[in-house]
């Protein structure tokens, strides 16, 4: 059994003309474990997430709440052993350790209630708690996106999602160069929140902090905390193939981010930041 995915005995039943028909068949189902991430000995988090790609995933958390900017920040991550009575390795608490000089997160941030998959804020301080900590003013990035590349992107994402075929229960972040439309990076999770971070993670741990003239585009609706977490890595750009969120497209547009929403098939709705969009002479409302 993959630790990414997991088979169950399910029934499947079809309702018809004159009687319910069932079926018993396996199905796969994607993983949620629970994660752990410790820092410098100290347990700063837990978040449900799909395994794999897991210290990503730490690294982008660490990122996202203004702990870490650069690569040389995260100096070690491993897997804790003895997690069980039995002294088994679970590969569900991660401890991180920091470089010589870069201060751990203040106890204040320690989070004593579980992430869950589908949130990843849960009631998180202010806007503008988040806009004096990022390191990166992206109001000047000075990226400017083809709508006929960008509306390749989703199709792009959508078929490099392998866990998703198996089990049509994953988001899915993915990293774009805005000028060339190549793919960077794509990362797959039960929570979206925890794709951004794995995306995020693999580009500090690549050293491409800001990521300027990128797009990240994600595969569920954008909310303010996926605003949030491209904002502290420095990306200028937000697409969903969903709607945003009002906080989301107000962060967006304080922050000069470009927001593009409900990103399905020739069409997309800006939300904000559309000097970023090439395009013609817009039309009036009808």
């Amino acid at each position: 059994m993959s630790r990414i995915t997991s088979r169950r005995q399910t029934i499947r039943v079809t309702v018809g003309d004159s009687a319910a028909s069932r079926v018993a068949r396996e199905d796969t189902l994607a993983v949620e474990e629970p994660l752990e991430m410790r820092v410098n000995g100290r347990a700063l988090a837990v978040t449900m997430r799909t395994p794999g790609n897991d210290f990503d995933l730490v690294a982008g958390f660490l990122v996202s709440e203004g702990v870490i900017t650069r690569g040389e920040h995260f100096a070690m991550a491993r897997y804790c052993a003895g997690a069980t009575d039995e002294g088994v390795n679970t590969y569900n608490v991660l401890e991180v350790t920091l470089a010589p000089g870069v201060a751990a997160p203040d106890p204040s941030a320690e989070r004593s209630f579980l992430t869950t998959s589908s949130c990843g804020l849960c009631g998180k301080a202010s806007i503008d708690a988040v806009r004096t900590r990022s390191a990166w003013d992206i109001r000047d990035d000075s990226v400017r996106i083809d709508p006929e590349l960008l509306v390749t992107f989703p199709d792009t994402l959508r078929a490099a999602q392998a866990v998703f075929d198996k089990t049509g229960g994953l988001h899915a972040a993915a990293l774009f160069d805005g000028t060339t439309g190549e793919m960077l990076v794509l990362r797959e999770d039960v929570g979206r929140h925890n794709a951004v971070d794995k995306v995020i993670g693999w580009a500090l741990k690549e050293d491409r902090l800001p990521l300027r003239g990128t797009v990240l585009m994600v595969s569920s609706r954008a909310s303010f905390e996926l605003a949030q977490k491209a904002l502290m890595a420095g990306i200028p750009v937000l697409a969903a193939v969903s709607a945003p969120s009002s906080l989301a497209a107000e962060f967006a547009a304080e922050v000069g981010m470009t927001l593009v929403g409900f990103l399905r098939g020739n069409s997309m709705v800006v939300y904000a930041g559309g000097e970023r969009i090439e395009q013609g002479e817009l039309s009036p409302a009808s």
